[in-house]
């Protein structure tokens, strides 16, 4: 049996000084979340080992999961940050090579100003060395960075990327257009895959239901397919909208439709092949 992944969630030991963006209406996520709640509410929905993503800016974090998985079978790969546009990337690559659980990197462009952050020439020339470490690229933006994120794309054919969150469309608002023309357009990459995440906290956290989300969800299965679409939680953020369990079953109920085959794809497969999992790594 395909093993079943959690391709997106956190972990952190909380601060205020190094998770600030958790602030507001957001205070009951402000606490730790180690492996072992991890593993409690992986329990919950038949998850079988996870995908753990950077959620601060720091080696420092990067580190951190890196122990994490370590001590954790069930996370099987990290995505994790490290300074692409700087000139000591170089550096922090051959560091962390010896960590075979490092996956990806990514870096939280949806809070960059400036909106072609992208297109940056010194974090093109980061992004370049991926691959010869056999590390995908995680794409983390709102809508409106869709445009510069194709032409990003466009500079690294050979690059694997991962589109997070379905690029954070306004679900709030029930708005499909433009998101939907460049998901589209984006689709056309086959180097890019996307991952079923992070759409409870686009919408409205107390009062959304699934028929707010499926509009979106047909979106992406249409423009990217099963064989490029994966399952993940974003929890613990999605705490704040849904239980963990609750989005997966969420999540399973859209792609009930689906073949036994596509669906095993979009549950664990997809994330498996991307990201290079094994048991063991």
């Amino acid at each position: 049996m395909i093993a079943r992944i959690d391709a997106h969630h956190h972990l952190w030991r909380y601060s205020k000084e190094d998770y600030g963006w958790i602030a507001g209406k957001m205070a009951a996520i402000a606490r730790d979340f180690l492996p072992q709640d991890l593993q409690l509410a992986l329990s919950t929905s038949g998850i079988h080992g996870s995908i753990a993503v950077q959620a601060r800016q720091s080696l420092e974090e990067t580190q951190s999961l890196l122990d994490f998985a370590q001590q954790s079978d069930v996370i099987r790969g990290v995505v994790g940050w490290a300074p692409i546009a700087g000139p000591e990337f170089p550096a922090v690559l051959d560091r962390f090579e010896p960590f075979r659980k490092l996956k990806g990197f990514r870096h939280v462009v949806q809070d960059e100003p400036d909106v072609a952050f992208l297109l940056r020439s010194d974090f093109n020339a980061g992004i370049s060395l991926l691959r010869q470490y056999d590390l995908v690229y995680d794409i983390l933006i709102f809508e409106r960075q869709l445009p510069a994120a194709i032409s990003f794309v466009d500079r690294h054919p050979a690059q694997v990327f991962v589109l997070d969150h379905i690029a954070k469309p306004r679900i709030r608002d029930g708005a499909l257009e433009p998101w939907r023309s460049y998901i589209r357009e984006l689709a056309r990459r086959e180097n890019v895959s996307c991952k079923l995440s992070g759409m409870v906290t686009e919408a409205d956290w107390a009062h959304w239901r699934p028929q707010d989300l499926q509009p979106y969800f047909d979106v992406v299965l249409d423009a990217f397919g099963p064989n490029r679409l994966m399952a993940g939680s974003d929890w613990p953020v999605c705490l704040l909208a849904t239980t963990y369990k609750n989005w997966f079953s969420t999540l399973r109920e859209f792609i009930s439709p689906l073949s036994v085959t596509e669906q095993d794809l979009i549950l664990g497969g997809v994330a498996t092949h991307v990201y290079s999992l094994s048991e063991n790594a």
